[in-house]
């Protein structure tokens, strides 16, 4: 699989006009890879990586898996990057890279559950993980995590214990971490026996009495569930964004959009509602939400029948009514029974600057202009050599999956992933209207076609991804495995 990942990676360069340079391609190379399972090896479900998300600052990721664990990594400083670390795989001699983590701590954020009045069970499975920024400093960090029906947020912090010593008792072990119990039971060395045999005979003799000192200190990581936002969706949620404001998030399930706030986990507002009063007449469903990276009130949230929906919450409170709308009016290839399908999107993101934004269903990523709603700028094709497996993918089950957008920190480029454990990427043009449509590898605004030269394996999917928010860097989640690449050259 690491072959799959480090030799099929496309960056193909968008077609510009006549006369216009190309813009240069990101060229991408291996960096690490934590749980890489061997071959033959068997992967359990819970262990299947279900999100990733790197911190604002890039100095931090987390994933999430499918068992409702949370798995924290940090970066390692250059220095000691290069004496290296047992966990890694070794990087290429030829590419230098700046940018290694290593594991840093696990939490278990969600457990399964059972509704009782629905007679319904409720995965722990982590669907979404985000970085809450401005709250905390130092080594402390806050997270927000998702399943399908709570959000939760999350505390981690250091913490120093302190270990005593010169304990009044002479049998066992004299040291003790401050706060913990020496131990229990009837038959060990603090069992009440004992204890109050030692108490009595240090009652005989008080010249040998002890008080208890500290011989030394020790830091350990800790987490704690600070807010648990339950109880406001009746449908499974798909997305959850921060706001600009660092106050306030919004939670999206596929008929509701709802708004807390970080400080009140018994209080939200349901700000976007489209369920009708007859639920025969269900035409869509929300499949995902976002907010404007600059403005508080602004967010966006898209639908399966292709379309996204700019609102305004300073317009009103409720927020169904749309300020714009984004809808691609003219589909590439003709209607069939799998076309509202294939058009559902399944991720939105902004870009770092707000202007745009970029979408991606299960055939092609769009990217669209918030100043203007008559059709996206440009549409890359990603899975057009799928068209006429459509059926099989039906089948299968593969037709729903829904792939990750991302976009880089300073907004030049942007990925997805795809079959075979591949991604692709490719750079903002600079001049939009002249490379639209389909067309060879890397040109027309396409994706270079490279994961079709070793064959479409539909059991390998690279569904999540995230690209750090500074440099070329892009941790994606392969089953159960997180693999990180860097990219050189493009600049």
């Amino acid at each position: 699989m690491t072959q799959a990942l480090a030799g099929g990676l496309a960056a193909g360069p968008l077609a510009m006009g006549q006369g216009e340079e190309q813009a240069p391609a990101l060229q991408w190379h291996f960096s690490q890879v934590f749980g890489e399972r061997s071959p033959g090896e068997e992967v359990q479900e819970a262990d299947i990586i279900s999100a990733v998300e790197f911190d604002h600052s890039g100095d931090f990721l987390a994933t999430g898996d499918q068992g409702g664990r949370v798995v924290l990594f940090e970066r390692i400083a250059a220095s000691r990057a290069r004496a290296g670390h047992p966990d890694v795989r070794p990087e290429s001699p030829l590419h230098a890279n700046p940018y290694e983590f290593r594991y840093l701590t696990e939490f278990q954020s969600h457990e399964p559950e059972f509704d009782y009045l629905k007679s319904l069970e409720i995965e722990e499975k982590i669907n979404k993980v985000r970085w809450v920024k401005g709250r905390c400093g130092g080594r402390t960090h806050m997270l927000l995590t998702t399943n399908d029906k709570t959000v939760k947020l999350w505390k981690v912090y250091e913490k120093r214990v302190a270990s005593l010593a010169e304990f009044n008792l002479q049998n066992g072990s004299s040291t003790l971490n401050a706060g913990g119990r020496p131990g229990s039971g009837s038959g060990g060395p603090y069992s009440p026996d004992k204890l109050r045999a030692a108490c009595t005979a240090a009652a005989a003799q008080p010249h040998a009495l002890r008080l208890p000192r500290v011989v030394g200190t020790e830091t350990l990581l800790a987490t704690r569930c600070k807010r648990s936002f339950a109880n406001a969706h009746t449908y499974h949620i798909n997305s959850i964004a921060l706001s600009s404001d660092c106050e306030t998030f919004i939670s999206a399930d596929d008929l509701r959009v709802n708004l807390w706030h970080l400080d009140r986990q018994d209080l939200a507002f349901n700000i976007v509602d489209i369920k009708p009063q007859n639920m025969e007449d269900l035409t869509e469903v929300i499949t995902c939400a976002d907010y404007h990276p600059h403005h508080c009130s602004v967010f966006a949230y898209s639908s399966s029948k292709g379309l996204i929906r700019l609102a305004d919450q300073r317009a009103a409170a409720l927020c169904d009514q749309h300020a714009k709308l984004f809808e691609d009016t003219e589909p590439a290839g003709p209607r069939s029974f799998f076309s509202e399908i294939i058009s559902s999107i399944n991720d939105i993101r902004f870009s770092p600057c707000g202007r745009y934004i970029l979408s991606r269903d299960y055939m092609t990523l769009k990217l669209w202009d918030v100043n203007m709603d008559s059709g996206p700028l440009a549409t890359y094709p990603v899975h057009e050599s799928l068209r006429g497996k459509l059926c099989d993918l039906y089948e299968s089950d593969c037709i729903f999956d829904k792939f990750d957008c991302v976009m880089s920190g300073d907004g030049r480029y942007f990925a997805t992933g795809t079959y075979s454990n591949f991604f692709s990427s490719a750079k903002l043009p600079t001049r939009f209207g002249l490379a639209r449509g389909p067309g060879r590898a890397g040109r027309s605004g396409s994706f270079s076609a490279g994961e079709e030269a070793v064959g479409q394996d539909f059991g390998s999917k690279l569904l999540h991804l995230s690209w750090h928010p500074q440099a070329n860097v892009i941790a994606t989640a392969a089953s159960n495995s997180l693999y990180l690449f860097y990219g050189s050259g493009g600049r």
